[in-house]
């Protein structure tokens, strides 16, 4: 996770939130009675269906802890306005450098909880949603990626 508040909107936040309430309690009740169940079987060492419950309580604690500290540090923003400025909630269209004209790629910028579909995540942290942010459609930025330095042209943000 990032070091400073995620910034969620208020939509997001109330989702977020509503997920968090129904793993707390309807997730760990169904889950409880799952093992109770499962213990029912007999011998635990050779009991698939107590191995898959565990794993999936252990997969659910996980998420409520995510939820709760991303929650706890939440800081609610309006959802991105059309300014023509790449700004958290943005969808971005990039070309990178040497690509021809019709080879781009949407990205939305912003936390992984806000996400747009299927759209790849450039979070405002990162090297490339940081390099995007307060850009206009046309310009070229440089990030520097884990093979070294790319350079993408804007060709489009939309909110």
């Amino acid at each position: 996770m990032s070091d400073g508040p995620t910034k969620l909107t208020q939509e997001t936040f109330d989702r977020l939130t509503a997920e968090l309430t129904e793993m707390v309690t309807v997730g760990r009740i169904e889950i409880a009675q799952q093992i109770e169940t499962a213990r029912a079987l007999g011998d635990l060492s050779e009991n698939g269906d107590y191995h898959a419950a565990k794993d999936a309580q252990g997969k659910m604690e996980s998420r409520i802890r995510q939820l709760q500290a991303l929650l706890k540090d939440a800081v609610i923003t309006e959802a991105a306005s059309s300014t023509g400025e790449v700004q958290e909630g943005s969808i971005v269209t990039l070309r990178y450098d040497g690509d021809s004209d019709d080879e781009t790629q949407d990205f939305f910028v912003g936390s992984i909880e806000e996400r747009q579909g299927d759209l790849p995540v450039a979070s405002p942290t990162a090297p490339l949603g940081a390099a995007l942010m307060g850009k206009k459609e046309g310009d070229s930025v440089d990030y520097k990626s884990p093979g070294g330095v790319l350079t993408v042209h804007i060709v489009k943000v939309s909110s």
